[in-house]
């Protein structure tokens, strides 16, 4: 009872080490703070020391079908792999959105980038007592490489799932920022136009207007047509007849009024630009990110991750080499398995 009125200070469940529990149970809490960049800092931290600590154990795992030596060094280099792939690609998709005008920014996609590597590695953990049980029980050392090599395959893909959905759900909160910004500067618009300061110049009034005597009988005072209500006008016709001319309601009007000739009766702030089917074209710096240019940049991601691990080799270490701590580069990642799967059959 006596906490009752008080602020909490306990921290969000899943924070620290834990995060991932937080990104798998509640990531639409994740996606909210990502949009309004809220303690991104934080959250980065705790992703990279989730994902750093669970990449070095699956590491230890791989490497430990040669040598605890080994095993060491492969709990070292799988998280160096993630994070220098993280540090090649994340540049041309920061980069690349920012040509195209979106509001995406730098922080964002890295807590974006961030939340695919954690999940890949808490995944790829989960998976490390299945990859002992092979080690341990029928080690076959082509069969050890593609089954670690299909885990990896299987978490990463599971990880770019989040990222869609995170990009997904920035754009959307961008989209909705952006109509209450616009929502915003329409309503003050309005809200200046029913209620101009003292020194702000009034409108004329259209041509043709007459003046329309108002007031008390201590005195009286001329105001233009434009400032009181009245009925129809008329106006002289060249053949004689008169007809009735619009007139303006009283001041200050709450919305923009149409002149007869077209003109808007007191200053109207420009709406944006539409498309063709209706939807608002937003300025550049407040779009949305391009799932286009996300899917490509994912592609590009997945061949450096690739070929990166094709550089920093070996990850698992085959028992009848010697202890090495990187080899001569020679082919490529996909030949290597494709002739690993055919020593398989």
């Amino acid at each position: 009872m006596a906490a009752l009125g008080t602020t909490s200070t306990a921290q969000p469940p899943g924070s620290g080490l834990l995060i991932i529990e937080r990104i798998l149970r509640d990531r639409d809490s994740i996606w909210r703070q990502i949009g309004e960049e809220r303690d991104l800092g934080k959250l980065t931290l705790q992703m990279l020391a989730s994902s750093v600590l669970a990449l070095a154990c699956y590491g230890a795992v791989l490497g430990a079908s040669h040598s605890p030596a080994q095993a060491g060094l492969s709990a070292l280099k799988l998280p160096l792999l993630f994070l220098m792939t993280l540090a090649i690609c994340l540049p041309t998709l920061y980069l690349f959105n920012l040509v195209f005008g979106a509001r995406l920014q730098v922080r964002q996609a890295l807590a974006l980038v961030m939340v695919t590597i954690t999940v890949t590695a808490v995944l790829s953990l989960a998976f490390a007592p299945i990859s002992l049980f092979f080690l341990l029980t029928a080690f076959s050392y082509s069969f050890y490489k593609i089954l670690n090599v299909a885990i990896l395959t299987m978490t990463a893909f599971v990880g770019l799932k989040f990222l869609t959905s995170g990009m997904h759900a920035l754009n959307a909160h961008t989209a909705r920022a952006a109509a209450e910004r616009q929502a915003q500067a329409e309503a003050a618009a309005v809200a200046e136009l029913a209620n101009p300061s003292a020194d702000a110049p009034v409108s004329p009034a259209p041509t043709g207007a007459a003046e329309v005597v108002a007031g008390t009988d201590e005195g009286k005072a001329a105001v233009p047509a434009a400032s009181v209500s009245a009925g129809p006008a008329v106006q002289p016709q060249p053949n004689g007849t008169a007809a009735p001319v619009q007139t303006l309601p009283a001041y200050p009007p709450r919305q923009p009024l149409l002149l007869p000739d077209g003109r808007y009766a007191f200053p109207v702030a420009p709406p944006l630009p539409a498309t063709r089917t209706g939807a608002t074209v937003l300025p550049a710096g407040e779009r949305p990110a391009s799932m286009t240019l996300l899917h490509v940049w994912i592609l590009l991601f997945g061949f450096v991750g690739t070929q990166l691990a094709w550089t920093l080799r070996p990850f698992v270490g085959e028992p009848h080499e010697p202890f090495e701590v990187f080899r001569a580069i020679e082919g490529n990642f996909y030949v290597n398995i494709i002739h690993t799967i055919g020593e398989l059959f």
